[in-house]
């Protein structure tokens, strides 16, 4: 007789596994119950919701060609998925670390979404990811910054005479005056609760552009003042973006469609920022010295963000105040030119 009582494994195409379904809500509370699922969902971006779920797929992929079950939190089968997505057995290249720790949190997440616990501390795991750890991990590859005498060779290379370039050249000088994230650049709005999806707004002022952003700790203002020219100045370079594609409320960056006549009325995804990036970049020469894929792979949205960290010449409080970060070690990892060995212990040791 089948055994019709275990799950079967989810196929490639699966979602992330559900928790179990709650027993049914008392009477008047089940519009509660819906919007208390949407704050749960709402707790992590939905960039992580999606890479989660790539990886739970990744993961049951493997158990069915290893003839195991994805759905059992078994430590010594998470030990060895760690160790072929390590050696590349768990199909395509080897993963980075990073990615084994991703998948790893993936996994957790999914488990304790069905009300099982997978133990990270058994060592089956913890031991097998500390290997992983030891044999392979690497200092981070950190992008190209943007400093300014490229960002104005980026904006030159940007049609001014067509929406596309218009928008480019706002969206890189609020970029990167404003340090901010892919994210927060994409997940702006003309003003205040204008989309349910916006991650803040922006107001312009006669001084300068008010940010107001929410982060993962709250909400936080960020100042960005006029440029020295009308050519590299965020606040003219958004205005004129903003009269000419006729945006009066919603997202501030969209779509441009019609061959790049019209502007739609959704915004852009975040990974955009880096296309855009990366496009600027390549037509304006930078780093010709480098063979086209190579200089490619040297931009995304973080050079913006790197490369105001690297020129401000201000106390170093103020960009960690601007760039939103906890630490002033984090603020430092952005610089990519400061000034190093100011300090000279050798010598204030005497000798």
């Amino acid at each position: 007789m089948t055994d019709t009582s275990k799950p079967a494994a989810p196929s490639d195409a699966a979602p992330l596994p559900e928790a179990a379904a709650p027993a049914p809500a008392p009477a008047g509370l089940g519009d509660l119950a819906a919007r208390a699922r949407g704050y749960a969902e709402a707790a992590s971006a939905a960039s992580t919701r999606r890479a989660y779920a790539a990886d739970w797929r990744h993961f049951g992929s493997w158990c069915r060609r290893a003839g195991l079950d994805p759905l059992l939190p078994d430590p010594q089968a998470i030990g060895l998925y760690l160790a072929a997505c390590a050696s590349g057995a768990a199909g395509g290249r080897p993963n980075a670390v990073s990615t084994i720790e991703r998948r790893l949190a993936a996994l957790v997440r999914a488990y304790a979404q069905r009300g099982l616990r997978l133990e990270r501390g058994d060592r089956h795991i913890a031991e097998v990811l500390a290997g992983i750890r030891n044999t392979h991990a690497a200092p981070p590859r950190q992008k190209e910054a943007i400093l300014p005498e490229d960002l104005r060779a980026m904006l030159e290379a940007c049609d001014p005479g067509n929406l596309r370039g218009l928008r480019d050249r706002a969206m890189l000088l609020v970029g990167f005056a404003g340090g901010l994230r892919r994210s927060e650049i994409t997940g702006l709005d003309l003003a205040r609760d204008q989309t349910a999806d916006g991650r803040g707004w922006v107001e312009i002022l006669p001084d300068g552009l008010l940010v107001t952003l929410r982060g993962k700790t709250g909400w936080r203002e960020v100042e960005i003042g006029r440029g020295s020219t009308p050519v590299t100045c965020p606040a003219a370079a958004l205005q004129t973006w903003l009269d000419l594609a006729r945006i009066s409320e919603g997202p501030l960056f969209r779509r441009i469609t019609g061959r790049g006549r019209d502007v739609g009325p959704m915004r852009l995804n975040d990974r955009e920022v880096a296309r855009i990036v990366k496009r600027a970049a390549l037509a304006a020469g930078l780093r010709g010295d480098l063979p086209e894929a190579e200089r490619a792979a040297l931009f995304a949205g973080h050079s913006l963000r790197a490369g105001l960290a690297s020129s401000a010449e201000v106390d170093e409080r103020h960009v960690q105040k601007h760039l939103g970060h906890a630490s002033a070690e984090m603020t430092r990892r952005y610089q990519r030119r400061r000034d190093r060995f100011r300090v000279n212990l050798t010598k204030a040791a005497g000798l």
